[in-house]
This record gives structure tokens, C-alpha cells and sequence, in this order.
């Protein structure tokens, strides 16, 4: 049987589940009832990340003309326009120009508005790290890509990645809750992190932050960065591990008592309703992890040996085993990809020959890395077809070329931007073989 339609559809519903229009109508009228009381003269509206637009979307058609203003900033191809909330567009893994001054058109905002009689909503989805860009006094915007693309490289989890971004930034670590002090913040979390860890979801821009400045260099010395990234931006770090410069906010900040943050969606939200899914349609099915993480390869040499221990002792095949996370690719080869293609094509390898296991592995947001695709399936004839089209599998995974691969011999799994963004998933079918 050919599972793949199937693990198509399975993916959309768990896609729907975590729907960031959705989850932010859900709480909104937590948002109504504050406003309501008569504290508050203004209605703000921030927002970033690639789920921006829909959960605006979702605000401006639950508030409307209640709101004074807005501003969010989104990836590009990810936006749209609306009446009260302007919605700007910038780069993302890699920040850009558009972002930096978007940005800063946002701190100029809350700058002249954020008072005690203001209430400020801020919206908040993965990619918000890059897309909410403000270097640090001293830091050009040249310099923060350079450490941001060293970082990707060298393969940073997000905790370790996000932990040195606020370290460089104006508005990450809680400083962006201090730029709206001393208005009210009630911020709608769509999470991308495994926990849901409040300080490391787009860097934490309303949340207290238990990293330092120590923490942000022993990430570099972990990955021997020392020597590569720009000089302002070590000076920086070592200014501030030794007080010099003000740490990023504690949960002891006064700043705090006037924020609220709350989770609308997660990964394993997600999963559950893929579960759901796959039992309604008369399957059955098991969810293994919603922390999956580690480098992509491994986990796939993980996921793959699951499946064939389970294709031999399971009696209730098929079988769908659900899995969701974020893995990392320490990138060594000039080639494409991401870590949903690089994990397929691993997985591919692993199973090689071997009848009755698919495996949809793809980013909920729709895109894989640099890519336009969200991802790839495979199945055990995937290494076999490549070879007959005189394709090395081996060699487009050391050269982590795994988009191009799956381009060449039509196994990519596009879906377009899906408006949503918490974390990666798996769907695994086991059948006899």
C-alpha cells in the first residue's frame, strides 16, 4: 500500500491543531476583558515571527477598531495586509535590513505610546529571533549575520543559538518587555522550542532570562568560535561577563509584574491531533517524542532502527509512530538542504531495501532551512530509484546536498508557507513487509 497520501493528510491535521488564527482567538478574550476595565487608554498590537500575520489576522478581526495601532514583522512570502496592524516583511534565518528597521520602527512606537494607560499584545512564533532584529550598541547589523550564520553552521541547538543572540540585542532576553515598561503585556506564545521554554522561544523577548554573558561564550568556545566571530562582538560579550554592561533581564525585574505570557500552540498539541487522526481513519498509531533533537543523521539512524525493531515484534501493524522536535546539521559540505531533508535522507540509507516503512519528515512552517521545501518522504526503494538514475545518496549527504537530491528524483515534500510554525514532524508508517 502507498502510505503517502495518507501522511500527507495526517500532517495537515496536525497542521490544523496548532493554527495560530486559531489559538489566538481562543484567549483573546483574555485580552477583551483586561481592556474592558478601564485601565487602559491604548490598544498596541507588536508581533514577529513566520506565524505573525495570521495571529494579527485573528486580532484585528476579534478587536478591530478597539486597536490604536500595530505593527508586526513576519518572513517574506509570509504576510498579507490588514486595516489597523501594518505588517512589514523581512529575512529569516538571516537577518536583514528590512528587519533592523522594522525593528526599530517598532521600539519608536512603543516609545511614544507605552504608558501606564497602555495595554500592548504582542504576538510571538519561531522566527521571531531573526525577524525581531536590533544589534546592541556597537554592533553593526553585518556583524550579528556573520555570528548568526557561524552559529547555524557550526550546528547550534536553539537554546545555544538563541542564548548568544540576546546577548547581542537591544530587544531579546526581556528587553523588549522593558521597552514597553511601564505599559501592561500580554504576550500569545505560538512555541517552537522543545519545553516550550519561554526564554528561548524568539529569544525571549517578553520573558526573564536565566542565561548570562558567561553562558554566550561558552557557546562559542564550545564550537571553537572564538577566533571567527567579529571582535565588537566578543569585546561585547567579555564587557559583560564582567558587569561592565547591564545583563539581560532577571526574573527579579520589576518589569515582569506587568507581563503575562501565554502558550496558544506546540509541537505536541500537534502530535496529539496527528494520533487522533490516524486512529479515526482506523489505524493504529503512538506518539514516541515531542523532544526529538541532537543531529539530524543520528536521529534518523534513531527513528529508522525503531521502525525495524518494530516492524518485526509489533502484532498491530500498520503502525504510525509519531515524533516531533528539533534536530540540528553541523554543516560540512558545500551542498543544499535542511534538517528534515538531511534526517529523510539519513533515514533512507538506514533502511535501504527494506518493504513496508515510510517515513514524512518536514518543518511545520512549511520551509526546511534555505529552502522552498518543507521536507521529503522516503520509503526503502528511495536509495534504489536514486541509484538507477546514477545518483550517490552517501555522497549528497556528505555534502549535506540532501535538497538537491530529493529534487533530482522528485521525493521533496513542498507545501508553501502554512501560516503556523512549532517545531518539526515526523510520521513514520510501519507495515509487514
Amino acid at each position: 500500500m502507498d502510505y503517502k497520501h495518507i501522511l500527507k493528510d495526517l500532517f495537515f491535521a496536525g497542521l490544523k491543531s496548532v493554527d495560530p488564527h486559531t489559538g489566538v482567538k481562543n484567549y483573546i478574550g483574555e485580552v477583551l476583558s483586561e481592556y474592558k476595565t478601564g485601565k487602559y487608554e491604548t490598544l498596541l498590537t507588536i508581533g514577529f515571527g513566520k506565524a505573525a500575520y495570521q495571529m494579527a489576522l485573528a486580532v484585528e478581526e476579534s478587536l478591530g477598531d478597539l486597536l490604536t495601532n500595530g505593527l508586526v514583522i513576519t518572513k517574506y512570502g509570509h504576510g498579507g495586509t490588514l486595516k489597523n496592524i501594518k505588517i512589514e516583511e523581512a529575512a529569516h534565518p538571516i537577518p536583514d535590513e528590512n528587519g533592523l528597521k522594522a525593528t526599530n520602527r517598532m521600539i519608536e512606537l512603543l516609545k511614544k505610546n507605552a504608558t501606564e494607560k497602555t495595554l500592548v499584545l504582542c504576538l510571538i512564533s519561531g522566527g521571531g529571533s531573526a525577524l525581531l532584529v536590533a544589534p546592541y550598541k556597537g554592533i553593526t547589523l553585518e556583524e550579528k549575520k556573520d555570528v548568526t550564520k557561524l552559529l547555524l553552521k557550526a550546528g547550534t541547538d536553539i537554546e545555544e543559538l538563541n542564548t548568544v543572540r540576546k546577548h547581542i540585542s537591544r530587544v531579546k532576553g526581556g528587553r523588549l518587555a522593558e521597552h514597553c515598561y511601564p505599559a501592561r503585556i500580554i504576550s500569545f506564545i505560538l512555541s517552537d522550542v522543545i519545553g516550550d521554554r519561554l526564554e528561548t522561544i524568539a529569544s525571549g523577548p517578553t520573558a526573564p532570562d536565566e542565561t548570562t554573558y558567561k553562558h554566550a561564550l561558552r557557546v562559542l568556545k564550545k564550537f571553537n568560535l572564538f577566533k571567527k566571530v567579529p571582535p565588537s562582538v566578543l569585546d561585547l560579550l567579555r564587557k559583560g561577563e564582567k558587569g561592565i554592561i547591564p545583563e539581560t533581564l532577571k526574573k527579579d525585574n520589576p518589569v515582569f509584574k506587568k507581563v503575562t505570557n501565554i502558550i496558544v500552540g506546540n509541537n505536541k498539541k500537534a502530535l496529539q491531533a496527528i494520533k487522533h487522526q490516524a486512529v479515526k481513519l482506523g489505524f493504529n498509531a503512538q506518539i514516541i517524542s515531542a523532544e526529538l533533537s541532537g543531529e539530524a543523521r543520528e536521529v534518523a539512524k534513531f527513528l529508522a532502527n525503531l521502525a525495524l525493531k518494530t516492524q518485526k515484534t509489533s502484532p498491530n501493524l500498520p503502525l504510525f509512530l509519531i515524533s516531533g522536535g528539533e534536530t540540528t546539521v553541523t554543516v560540512k559540505g558545500p551542498g543544499i538542504g535542511g534538517r528534515n531533508t538531511e534526517l529523510a535522507l539519513a533515514f533512507a540509507l538506514e533502511i535501504a531495501g527494506k518493504k513496508g516503512i515510510t517515513l514524512l519528515s518536514a518543518g511545520s512552517d512549511g520551509t526546511d532551512g534555505p529552502t522552498d521545501a518543507a521536507g521529503a518522504i522516503v520509503n526503502g526503494d528511495t536509495v534504489h530509484k536514486a541509484k538507477d538514475l546514477g545518483l550517490d545518496p552517501e555522497r549528497f549527504l556528505e555534502n549535506n546536498d540532501s535538497y538537491n537530491f530529493f529534487k533530482k528524483i522528485r521525493g521533496l515534500f513542498i507545501t508553501g508557507p502554512t501560516g503556523t510554525n512549532v517545531m518539526d514532524i515526523q510520521i513514520i508508517v510501519v507495515d509487514s513487509p
